[in-house]
């Protein structure tokens, strides 16, 4: 095992790919990662899976026999996404027992055009946990302000949710609420809560890039040394904002229950800002009882010269209070960005959507052709 994934594992963070592919289930590199690279979980989206079925010829022979049988463009890209989350929930299967479901989770993401749509998301996140039919499966449910009374029936429902795209520390306080709400219904209608687990995806990089667009817009000499601060500061905040509900008697009396934590996930740890270390949003978003979920690229640059000092969140919420009062001194809204930053969020779901429908229109029209 590599020592700086070893390291970070040892340090409590859990660490998932963000990626899956059946070429990656098919030639074992997926097992390869969870032997050599700690990694213990695997997240998606549409645009992985589009990434994934235009790559390569691992899907053609499945499309073409679901498109003769006359499936429709969603059932064929719910039935290859779904198979392929099952085969990956499969490979995880021993170290989900092994850690009492703690690890070895699979996400699969409703479907964008439902972020607005509160029904229409619940009956969705039933249809995929259905379909995978994995214990270990997570259903992706968008933390929009519809997406929260989704969170909360999901997980009354008995269902593990990955809660995805937080930006803001309110509404984060919203998600935990969601999921505490969602507890106390399941234990009120008789579920194991020890089945139920959660992981709350806060986005990092991208609440740099917006800020950061913005400093440079400035030019001043306090704008430019706030640079690549703001993300990390976010997410430090809001693993106190995690610390303190989960010590609340309202948590605390469901954890006594059987109940899990909804453990903070850190989401977009890829480096966009060539300038910033290419680890950044590993090495300074390491506490215990997170997960941390990575593309391969950060994964490998983590295992080739990620320092893993221990951890690099716990006590320092005054210091990113500090940053964020900074950035709003000279104008820089945080309130402003992350509403934004959600507001495009959506629109980024939804392009991935229509890419992942174009590439499999593509790929069931070739069939047609031949």
């Amino acid at each position: 095992m590599n020592q700086n994934t070893q390291a970070l594992s040892d340090a409590g963070v859990s660490i998932w790919l963000d990626d899956l592919s059946r070429q990656r289930i098919t030639s074992g590199s997926l097992k390869q990662l969870t032997a050599e690279r700690n990694v213990v979980g695997v997240t998606t989206n549409p645009t992985i899976f589009a990434n994934a079925i235009a790559a390569g010829e691992d899907y053609e022979a499945a499309v073409q026999e679901l498109a003769a049988g006359g499936a429709s463009v969603d059932e064929v890209i719910t039935a290859l996404t779904t198979s392929d989350v099952a085969e990956a929930c499969d490979i995880f299967a021993d170290l989900y027992r092994s850690t009492g479901g703690v690890d070895g989770r699979v996400s699969i993401e409703v479907e964008p055009g439902l972020a607005r749509d509160t029904d229409g998301t619940i009956a969705q996140a039933a249809s995929l946990h259905e379909r995978v039919a994995r214990e270990n499966v997570l259903i992706k449910i968008p933390a929009t302000q519809e997406g929260l009374e989704a969170i909360a029936a999901t997980t009354a429902a008995g269902i593990s949710v990955n809660v995805t795209l937080i930006f803001s520390l309110d509404r984060y306080r919203d998600v935990i609420n969601a999921y505490l709400t969602g507890l106390e219904r399941a234990q009120q209608a008789g579920h194991d809560l020890s089945k139920i687990h959660s992981v709350a995806s806060f986005f990092v990089s991208r609440v740099d890039s917006e800020i950061d667009k913005r400093l440079e817009r400035q030019g001043t000499e306090g704008a430019a040394a706030l640079k690549g601060k703001a993300g990390l500061a976010n997410a430090h905040l809001a693993y106190r904002v995690w610390q303190e509900a989960f010590a609340s008697e309202r948590a605390q009396a469901l954890l006594e229950a059987g109940a899990n934590t909804q453990r903070p996930l850190w989401a977009s740890t890829g480096v966009k800002d060539p300038a910033l270390p290419d680890t950044l949003y590993v090495t300074e978003l390491v506490a215990p009882q997170t997960v941390n979920t990575m593309p391969e690229k950060t994964l490998e640059a983590l295992a080739d010269h990620g320092q893993i000092t221990g951890d690099s969140v716990t006590g320092r919420a005054d210091e990113a209070e500090g940053v964020l009062d900074a950035l709003d001194a000279i104008g820089v809204s945080y309130n402003e960005v992350v509403e934004l930053l959600e507001t495009e969020g959506l629109e980024k779901f939804d392009a991935s959507w229509a890419e992942l429908v174009q590439t499999v229109q593509e790929h069931m029209g070739q069939g047609a052709q031949a």
